[in-house]
């Protein structure tokens, strides 16, 4: 008998009923009215919140956490982990950089960046897929490589490039959206069509909802976790394309403990850290709660360290939904 399993047992009937209404209505609406609450409550403690320049702030400050949190939520469907997608972003941030002063139009270098960010990811998913080592434990040494890799190819120091050729990708608007949202928008619709429209998406479901059976089932396995890994690389490069061009700069320190608000993101948004389960835009939700929590801390004067506190909180709170959801879902 699991864990779980064992729990849910010694839950009364009423219990169980009531935690399966609670984790049902919090699959269909809670996020949302979470996001809805959180606005209202910032909007009273800081009426600034609700202007249209900040709320444009929001969009373009929450775009790179969600590109990121995307790629996220394709592996964790899968019951992976990424802990390296911070690094990724800085590593691919500072390759962009890099050829474009060395002289490469601007579109190659964005494009080098991404492909130096699909890169990083395949090398994880090549030892989850290939050698069945575990995602965390790949991932976290791929962390740490990557974040060298990214302060040696700098020497330790930033690179300011203020003629950034592709600078309009963060910094610039279409029709006055900012252009990191409008790119936000796009990655989602593209991960929307991935995993809800396309047979490689069925697969990555299956994967993670059970392993043994995808594979009896046909499913080439280690080619779909080699592929995930992949494309959440590729976000990340994009991500750190996107914050070298805001910024004007590589910067090696770029991304640190990315990583942690991308994870939380995909979990708030209701994806199963067991695989198997979760929706993209879902993801997209929770990486608007927690820029609108961060923006609101901002505007309320909350000392940088009490941010730390509430969003360590934000995220604890998210893993504990998500076993109460599939405590709920055992006691059924």
């Amino acid at each position: 008998m699991t864990t779980n399993t064992a729990a849910a047992t010694n839950v009364s009937p009423k219990a169980r009923n009531a935690m399966a209404n609670l984790g049902y209505w919090w699959d269909k609406v809670g996020i949302f009215a979470v996001l809805i609450l959180l606005c209202a409550f910032m909007a009273v403690m800081a009426p600034s919140f609700l202007s249209i320049d900040n709320g444009l702030n929001v969009a373009r400050s929450v775009s790179i956490n969600a590109i990121l949190a995307a790629g996220m939520t394709m592996i964790i469907i899968t019951a992976g982990i990424d802990l390296s997608v911070g690094s990724i972003l800085a590593v691919s941030g500072v390759a962009g950089v890099l050829l474009f002063v060395s002289g490469t139009p601007s579109i190659l270098a964005v494009l080098g960046g991404i492909l130096v960010g699909a890169f990083a990811g395949f090398i994880n998913g090549a030892f989850v897929a290939w050698l069945a080592l575990p995602a965390f434990i790949v991932t976290l040494g791929s962390m740490t490589y990557l974040r060298g890799i990214a302060y040696s190819l700098l020497e330790g120091q930033p690179l300011i490039a203020s003629d950034l050729g592709y600078r309009g990708i963060g910094n610039g608007a279409v029709a006055g959206i900012p252009t990191p949202v409008v790119v936000m928008v796009v990655v989602y619709v593209v991960f929307w069509f991935i995993l809800e429209r396309t047979t490689f998406g069925r697969h990555v479901y299956a994967v993670g909802g059970n392993i043994e059976a995808a594979r009896l089932a046909g499913i080439n396995v280690k080619r779909v976790l080699a592929w995930v890994y992949t494309i959440a690389g590729a976000a990340a490069g994009l991500a750190g394309i996107i914050f070298s061009a805001r910024v004007l700069s590589a910067q090696p320190t770029a991304g640190e403990s990315y990583e942690l608000d991308a994870i939380a993101a995909v979990v708030l948004g209701g994806t199963s850290l067991m695989g198997g389960r979760g929706r993209i835009l879902g993801t997209l939700v929770g990486a608007l709660i927690i820029g609108v929590l961060s923006n609101g801390l901002v505007l309320m004067n909350v000392p940088f360290f009490y941010q730390l506190i509430v969003k360590g909180l934000v995220i604890v709170l998210a893993v504990a939904i998500d076993s109460l959801r599939r405590l709920s879902k055992s006691g059924t």
